[in-house]
């Protein structure tokens, strides 16, 4: 969908069901997950399950702190019909959307302290149940985000407090990230290899 023409309930639309999908998929297949499973590898260089939701973990605790503080805080109360995205935010949204055929279309490298690689103290135990409560959590911003201006507001991005989203961007690139990572997992339950048990 193009971000020229866009209407907020457009946008509040895509956000709601793509984390109600991510929801349901983790609730419904991997929270009854062995150890073995959720810890299972391809190789020693690529992320298990749990590291995937942990990486999913420590960006929310930054962005949807960052929602909640600036949505609560904002002057622009009152909601608009329309959102045009910025250059750089559609541009950022888009890198994270996956393709028609839930490929991932481009990979990127993950900063140091969003990797459970190189960073593995952001597995902090319980992965499933904090995502699955940061999830319900963004659910309540994205309700939130119908009472203000979701073009006026800005969101800076974890990389840098300098760059920053209007927050109908950040959204759609937190919610794209997620799904993102959910088809990652997807993916991973597939592999031939993957462990029944």
């Amino acid at each position: 969908m193009a971000a020229i023409g866009m209407t907020t309930n457009n946008l509040i639309n895509i956000a709601t069901e793509i984390t109600q999908a991510n929801i349901s998929i983790v609730k419904n297949s991997i929270k009854s997950m062995s150890s073995g499973q959720l810890n299972w590898k391809v190789s020693k260089n690529t992320w298990n399950i749990n590291e995937i939701l942990a990486h999913l973990n420590e960006y929310s605790k930054h962005y949807h702190d960052t929602f909640l503080h600036k949505i609560e805080n904002t002057r622009f109360k009152s909601s608009k019909e329309g959102f045009i995205s910025s250059p750089l935010g559609k541009a950022a949204w888009r890198a994270m959307k996956l393709g028609n055929a839930n490929n991932i279309k481009r990979k990127f490298k993950s900063p140091k302290e969003y990797n459970p690689i190189l960073s593995p103290n952001i597995l902090k135990g319980n992965q499933i149940n904090n995502f699955l409560n940061q999830q319900k959590k963004l659910l309540h911003i994205i309700e939130k985000c119908t009472t203000v201006n979701i073009r006026r507001i800005k969101i800076p991005t974890s990389r840098s407090k300098v760059v920053r989203l209007r927050l109908g961007d950040a959204l759609l690139f937190v919610v794209y990230h997620n799904e993102r990572h959910v088809q990652q997992i997807i993916n991973l339950k597939q592999n031939t290899c993957f462990p029944s048990k």
